[in-house]
């Protein structure tokens, strides 16, 4: 467990608490405790007696559990049995849509379909009622999704329903701990899963009834069931705490970028060259680039208007537009007719590629053909990266030290001398929120690399852009890795 962000795998805990329950090896065994296989002897009186009764139906016996099939060992006072040996299995049967009722009547009854009916912490929603009900199961049965979505169990918490092919009832007739047949489920989900056929997963009847069930004695079930349903319970307390953590992460990373880009997180140095100075340096290094052709001249972005300007920020610092601090280029896509373009060692990204942090490699790489006969441009190490389409809009990646290219849903920005590369990226990580904004209203959401130059951007002196950098990656640390989402 990481000390600064609580992380732990909730999901394999619950996992291993199952384990050791069903070995059982999570509470002790109570000598005293009448043994399992006196509870099977009984189990065998009141099934014959339930038949004689007409009250289950017989079924041809199952075949012993072989030392292949045990798993695992169990203690001496419990007993390997086959599922169906200790509980009634009722299959549902699905209705025509005719009889369905979309609101409950007088004599009708719930309709459980399917998965659909079972929430994720095991509450049964009912949406359709039915008429005439033929496999009805009664309050207290375990109902198990066994057909699309494998593996959601719930107790049935009205007095009768019926169930569909897609839902198996779990009657238990023989007064097993209920509580302990369902954590066994949970623990065979994975197997059941396993045993799934066709493209529709589904298991069958004799998936469930060939299952090999340990079955402890009767006040140990009771016992087991207890113990795994405290430290679930304590699981999801320490499940709670760990996203108020994680929220509280979000939140104080979300401020310290916010005080930063506003000039409150270090105090400015009077002796600091103003911003206005470093802007008439980055528009001389501009004209020269032009005059080299290494850049291609563009009309002037206008004035940021007061309007624009989403904060306050320092007297020594300016509101410029990020087209005035960078070159800003969008990639492309080599023609893909073009077998020879690609498998070459050139990195090329995609915006899935993207991961907020420094990019060293990518998903593809394409041939320096590709790049010659393609609108592709490179950029070098140090340069920020920025996803423009669809649902990655916002998301950054800094080039790490090899030059890559990108494709036409990434745009590159290569920052004039005295502009931070780390400091730009913190900028848009903060603003990643507005920059979605301005993507949206379209079928394609999309913020162009026009709208990218036309971004407001607040511009520090240059010695204060380092020690802003500097005190946000002094903090960050603290608050685990940088992840921030559109609602940020």
């Amino acid at each position: 467990m990481k000390t600064n962000t609580l992380d732990f795998d909730a999901q394999a805990l619950r996992e291993k608490i199952l384990d050791l329950a069903m070995r059982g090896k999570l509470v002790p065994q109570d000598p005293n405790d009448e043994p399992a296989s006196v509870l099977l002897e009984k189990i065998k009186v009141e099934k014959e007696q339930l038949i004689k009764e007409k009250k289950i139906k017989k079924s041809k016996p199952l075949a012993p559990i072989t030392d292949e099939e045990k798993p695992f060992d169990i203690p001496d006072s419990w007993e390997w049995v086959r599922l169906g040996d200790v509980i009634n299995l009722i299959s549902g049967r699905d209705i025509p849509k005719k009889f369905h009722l979309a609101s409950k009547s007088k004599d009708s009854v719930p309709y459980i379909t399917g998965a659909s009916n079972i929430t994720e912490n095991g509450e049964i929603h009912i949406s359709e009622w039915i008429d005439s009900p033929s496999v009805v199961v009664s309050k207290g049965t375990i109902i198990l999704s066994v057909k699309g979505t494998i593996g959601k169990i719930a107790e049935l918490n009205v007095e009768k329903a019926h169930i569909a092919r897609q839902i198996m009832g779990i009657d238990n007739a023989f007064g097993l701990s209920k509580e302990y047949e369902k954590f066994f489920l949970e623990s065979y989900i994975q197997e059941l899963k396993n045993k799934a056929k066709s493209m529709i997963p589904g298991i069958s009847r004799d998936d469930l009834l060939m299952a090999e069930f340990p079955l402890p004695p009767l006040s140990e079930q009771s016992r087991i069931a207890a113990k795994i349903a405290q430290l679930f319970a304590l699981l999801r307390k320490v499940e709670s705490s760990t996203q108020q953590y994680a929220k509280l992460q979000t939140l104080l990373k979300s401020k310290v970028l916010d005080l930063a880009m506003r000039g409150k997180l270090v105090e400015q140095d009077p002796h600091d060259e103003p911003a206005s100075v470093l802007l008439k340096k980055i528009k001389a290094e501009k004209e020269q680039l032009i005059k080299e052709g290494k850049i291609k001249k563009s009309k002037p972005l206008p004035p940021i208007t007061d309007d624009e300007k989403p904060f306050d920020i320092p007297n020594g610092w300016e509101w410029v537009r990020l087209g005035d601090i960078g070159a800003w280029a969008a990639g492309a896509t080599p023609s893909r007719k073009h077998s020879e373009y690609y498998g070459g060692d050139i990195p090329w990204l995609k915006t899935g590629d993207l991961n907020d942090g420094i990019v060293e490699e990518t998903s593809e790489k394409i041939t320096e053909l590709g790049v010659k006969n393609s609108s592709v441009k490179i950029n070098k190490p140090g340069n920020i990266l920025i996803a423009m389409y669809g649902a990655t809009i916002g998301k950054l990646g800094i080039v790490g030290k090899k030059e890559l290219v990108t494709n036409q849903a990434c745009c590159g920005c290569t920052p004039y001398k005295g502009i931070y590369n780390q400091y730009l990226f913190y900028y848009l990580l903060s603003s990643r929120k507005r920059l979605i904004n301005l993507g949206s209203g379209g079928a394609q959401p999309n913020i162009s690399k026009q709208k990218i130059e036309k971004f407001a951007f607040p511009l520090p002196p240059q010695s204060e852009q380092s020690r802003v950098t500097a005190k946000i990656e002094q903090l960050l640390p603290f608050l685990g890795k940088v992840e921030f989402s559109a609602e940020q």
